[in-house]
Parts: structure tokens; sequence; C-alpha cells
């Protein structure tokens, strides 16, 4: 998908980077993701964005694969595998998450502040 979207010069695709360099902000909710094609697994959600989220997932998982994150209360949202890195998954959304669902999962689940990744 990241590649078709270069190429097409999605909207979506440069908002996407352009919030990579936002905050985003430390979460800990426990979520069911589903790879495309099997079977759901749980997981933890470490931090979300409008964009994008990482999460736990322990078996690695290939770039570019799709997947189906399902939090509580809220019905599954379809993301692309964007890296994985020592049991820990990041995602972007397929659709930019809309901020009043953003800010309705963040008062429920926020554990701290904002931050900024290190890398």
């Amino acid at each position: 998908m990241s590649e078709l979207l270069l190429m097409t010069k999605d909207p979506y695709f440069s908002a996407a980077q352009e919030d990579r360099s936002a905050p985003r902000t430390r979460v800990a909710i426990p979520a069911t993701m589903r790879i495309s094609g099997g079977r759901g697994f749980q997981t933890v959600i470490h931090d979300l964005s409008l964009s994008g989220f990482c999460g736990a997932a322990v078996n690695r998982l290939q770039l570019g694969t799709v997947c189906w994150l399902t939090l509580p209360g809220i019905e599954a949202l379809q993301s692309e595998v964007i890296w994985w890195d020592n049991s820990l998954a990041g995602c972007a959304f397929d659709k930019l998450l809309s901020p009043i669902i953003h800010d309705n999962i963040l008062s429920r689940w926020q554990t701290n502040a904002s931050f900024r990744p290190v890398c």
C-alpha cells in the first residue's frame, strides 16, 4: 500500500508522514489485532495518533501487511504494518482516525502526557 500511495501522491500519505513528527500519546489499551487472512491475537497499544499506533506483536510482522485493530467499544480499524522491532509493531491507519474518536479514546485510556519518540 505505501508504494502505491507514494506513486499516486495520495494526500493521506502526506498527512500521515507529517503526523510522524507530531506528538503521539502514550496509552495502555488492551486490544485485538488481526492480520489479514489470519486469526486475531491479544495486544496492548502503547501509543496512538490520528494516523497510526504502536502495539505489542510478539511474532514478526512483515512490512506492508494489512491488519485490523479492534479497540474496546470501537469498530475494527484497517491499518498497514510500517515497521516491526523487538516485539513492537508500528502501523498506519488506512484512513486517518477521526479527531473526535481519537479524543474519546484518549479520555478513556491516556496514561501520561504526550511524548515524542526518540527515533
